[in-house]
């Protein structure tokens, strides 16, 4: 994850980043209030501080397909139509407020899929506690020798601070640390205030109205989807994102804005540019594209379809997962479905 590669985690993954270091509290007497995470947002930012860039990264948004929605319609004969809904796992309430069509799609339906249908914090850390040897290296490998002494030192302070002993940090793997970096300290307090990320909102409201809910994945397997990232693109990612470690909010922010205004496509090409000032090259993404997104897409179209055939499925996953050519409103079309954007 580079800084530019935790964003897209929050993207394409769900359940693990902010459940670092983030036990929620036992049932306080007075719950604490959400709290508004804000920051710059660092696209705009590049209008006047670097032009060429930033008309660069909006050039490349507009090429990358499917990418100006995050509600699309899934239509074929002889099945009510179902949805594909791209979701931000954060609790930011400009995101867990769901548009008007999002809202009726959702209690229209009669099944919602998830990434993963239990979020809690007893699932997580069962999970977490199964997949230990992903998060750690196991053969002799250290990350204090991967890294330079300024970057390692960053690296014990963060682990410090997600509430795990900062001895641990030579030994844990970069994904995880890429992982830590993915959640600012106020969405962080969020989720141990109990308040809930988009995709767990969504289950909770379906649950209510009794309304079938599925995941499509399990926690264990987006682990072993970050782990199975190759080492040395793990490390690089790690370094960009390490050069942006005062900024996570405004990282977030700047997620958050592409997502509200529907321009999805910029993540990416954003990610990337971010990433070449810290010297990484645009390779080191590929694993990240293969691991967390073609190989995912293709897993929850085949999971996802049985549901779709029956209609009136409710389809929620990272909203990276939609847009390009390998994405699910592509893989949904390909497949024979009718996909028509909505929002």
């Amino acid at each position: 994850m580079s800084h530019g590669f935790i964003s897209l985690i929050l993207a394409s993954l769900v359940a693990f980043p902010a459940a670092v270091g983030a036990a929620p509290k036992a049932e306080p007497q007075t719950p604490e209030p959400h709290r508004a995470c804000r920051g710059v947002d660092m696209l705009d930012e590049l209008k006047s501080s670097d032009p060429a860039l930033h008309t660069r990264i909006i050039d490349q948004a507009a090429q990358v397909e499917n990418s100006n929605a995050i509600l699309w319609r899934i239509e074929r004969p002889g099945a009510a139509p179902s949805h594909l809904f791209g979701t931000m796992h954060v609790s930011d309430t400009r995101i867990t407020t769901l548009s008007a069509a999002a809202a009726n799609a959702l209690h229209g339906s009669k099944a919602v899929l998830l990434e993963v249908k239990d979020l809690s914090p007893k699932a997580t850390a069962a999970a977490v506690a199964k997949s230990a040897n992903l998060m750690i290296f196991t053969d002799g490998r250290r990350l204090d020798k991967l890294l330079s002494p300024e970057d390692f030192a960053t690296v014990k302070s963060l682990v410090s601070k997600s509430g795990m002993p900062g001895d641990l940090a030579s030994v844990i793997r970069p994904w995880l640390v890429s992982t830590l970096l993915a959640v600012s300290d106020c969405e962080r307090k969020n989720a141990e205030a109990g308040h809930p990320v988009l995709d767990s909102k969504i289950g909770a409201e379906a649950q209510a109205r009794k309304i079938r809910v599925i995941g499509l994945e399990t926690i264990e397997s987006q682990l072993a989807a970050m782990s199975a990232i190759p080492d040395t693109e793990q490390v690089e990612m790690l370094r960009a994102g390490l050069k942006y470690a005062t900024r996570i909010d405004d990282m977030l922010e700047t997620l958050t804005q592409m997502y509200v205004k529907r321009s999805m496509g910029a993540a990416m090409p954003f990610n990337i540019a971010l990433a070449s000032t810290a010297g990484v090259k645009p390779d080191a993404f590929k694993g990240f594209q293969h691991e967390l997104l073609t190989k995912r897409n293709r897993k929850m179209l085949d999971g996802a379809r049985p549901l779709v055939d029956k209609g009136g499925a409710f389809i929620a996953v990272g909203a990276l997962h939609l847009s390009g050519p390998a994405g699910l409103v592509k893989l949904f079309r390909d497949a024979g479905y009718t996909v028509t954007a909505v929002d």
